[in-house]
């Protein structure tokens, strides 16, 4: 039976078609909690690896490399001799016998019970503490290659974390090394891990293939972002110019630029960038007449002399592909980055926290935690026991009972202008005013919802107030002929009737 080419490409397909079975059933199951869903994802994750290992071995027999696939179907087409067809049919019963002879004590396994196991099994995946089973990323070594870094800055570890995907704000004169380069690679590498541990379902491959391909084209046109000027000769160039020494005369004028200036100048171009502020200037004045590669040795810092030797010749070419490679990585960390946006939201926010905590707090805390997962379902099947009925709190349990006397949570409070709806305790009473429900009652009885309609709840009184605020409004209306101010030669004030009567009159 083994020997069958076509009763192994038969029992193949069996199990292709099994195992999609078993990966419908799986995924149809609702998780009891966040841990139960990442070991569903694994267990999915490894039927869909031997789907793609059994569809291999399909491929190779497919192939038919050694011809044996096309053998053994021209031994079933052609017509043999009478003799042969007995021969063949006794020599296939023989290996059947056998077969089942080394394998006496083999079970029968049906189409239901088969790779059962995977759906029972606990996937094994490894989380730090600081990871806590997937719910924050752990970035701590990361912080502390950036901080000890050249292109890095000091800050805290929570701004590192919300930071730390923002490669634009380092400029490209820092970005262009090898330090850098492996700084991403160890992001990169971390963020890949992570992500299959925490979504094993992620094809980061196709996601990948596809970043580089959108990439190839973008390097060339010069649209990657952070890298639109792509770090070409002339860029180069641009960065070793900064300081342009034909707008400078004389050594003095160079050393009006400070000393961190001129340092940058020299480092550019490869020079010596130690001493005082008019050793710097004379330095890098000498290149007003004299050509870099025509300059003394001795004023080149150590090592650079052959990389500005080599420079028009494989420099150029060198660092523009490095530049490329870390574009790219760069590409890929955001989109990773992208994807576990909540999870990184999720983690500076654990972070700030866990400056305003101790140690046994946080210790604490990551216990309660894991607890927590641990038993999330169990809490979700178990009744809650509430026999005075109080109001439930944050965590989906009662609150305590002194709270619920002290906030006065007992007494109800009822707004007819709300539809006679129940508010308990006094805080929520007065906080009811502001609320959309109240808006809406008041809004239906035409009247606006202003502070003179506070602690009232009745339309009746609602409404008598109304109208005597119109009421009141009528006396208090602007009348111009009365309260529009005039002024005459000498001074005199009048309003605008008395001011007009005596104009009549010709008295003033």
């Amino acid at each position: 039976m083994a020997s069958s080419v076509l009763e192994a490409t038969r029992a193949a397909h069996e199990d292709l078609e099994r195992l999609e079975r078993l990966a419908v059933r799986e995924l149809q199951r609702d998780p009891a909690n966040a841990r139960d869903r990442l070991f569903q994802s694994h267990r999915v994750r490894n039927i869909i690896d031997l789907v793609v290992t059994t569809s291999d071995r399909l491929v190779e027999i497919y192939e038919d490399k050694d011809g044996a696939r096309k053998e053994e179907i021209s031994n079933h087409l052609t017509a043999p001799v009478q003799d042969d067809i007995f021969h063949k049919f006794f020599d296939r019963l023989k290996d059947i016998r056998e077969s089942h002879r080394r394998n006496h004590s083999a079970r029968f396994v049906s189409e239901t019970d088969d790779h059962e196991e995977l759906l029972k099994e606990e996937p094994a995946i490894e989380f730090s503490g600081e990871e806590a089973f997937g719910r924050y990323l752990d970035l701590h070594e990361l912080y502390n290659e950036f901080i000890n870094s050249k292109f890095g800055s000091l800050m805290e570890y929570s701004a590192y974390v919300g930071t730390f995907s923002q490669t634009e704000k380092i400029t490209h004169s820092l970005k262009a090394t090898r330090q850098y380069k492996e700084y991403l690679e160890h992001i990169l590498e971390y963020l890949t891990y992570f992500l299959r541990r925490t979504e094993p379902l992620q094809d980061l491959q196709k996601i990948f293939t596809k970043l580089e391909s959108e990439f190839e084209e973008q390097w060339a046109n010069g649209e990657v972002p952070g890298w639109e000027n792509k770090g070409t000769e002339k860029e180069s160039v641009m960065q070793e110019s900064e300081v342009d020494l034909d707008f400078y005369n004389s050594v003095e004028e160079l050393v009006e630029l400070g000393p961190e200036k001129l340092k940058e100048a020299l480092a550019a171009r490869g020079l010596k960038a130690g001493g005082t502020v008019q050793q710097r200037a004379e330095r890098l004045f000498l290149l007003k007449h004299t050509p870099l590669e025509q300059l003394d040795r001795k004023h080149f810092a150590k090592g650079s002399l052959s990389s500005v030797s080599n420079a028009p010749s494989n420099g150029n070419n060198s660092k523009d592909d490095l530049k490329k490679e870390i574009a790219l990585i760069e590409l890929k960390m955001r989109r990773l980055c992208e994807i576990l946006d909540e999870v990184v939201v999720r983690t500076k926010e654990n972070a700030e926290k866990k400056l305003t905590l101790t140690y046994e707090e946080m210790e604490a805390e990551r216990e309660e935690e894991e607890v927590q997962a641990d038993s999330e379902s169990d809490d979700e099947d178990q009744q809650i026991y509430n026999p005075l009925k109080l109001p439930m709190g944050w965590d989906g349990k009662p609150i305590p009972y002194w709270l619920y006397k002290l906030h006065g949570l007992g007494q109800e409070f009822k707004c007819e202008i709300c539809g006679n709806h129940s508010y308990w305790g006094r805080r929520a009473y007065e906080r009811h005013f502001k609320e959309w429900r109240h808006q809406h009652g008041m809004r239906c009885l035409g009247i606006p919802n202003t502070k003179n309609f506070n602690e009232i709840t009745s339309i009746e009184e609602a409404k008598a107030l109304w109208e005597r605020i119109q009421s009141k409004q009528g006396l208090n209306k602007w009348r111009p002929d009365l309260e529009e101010e005039y002024e005459d030669t000498d001074g005199n004030i009048y309003n605008r009737k008395t001011y007009t009567d005596l104009q009549r009159q010709g008295l003033i």
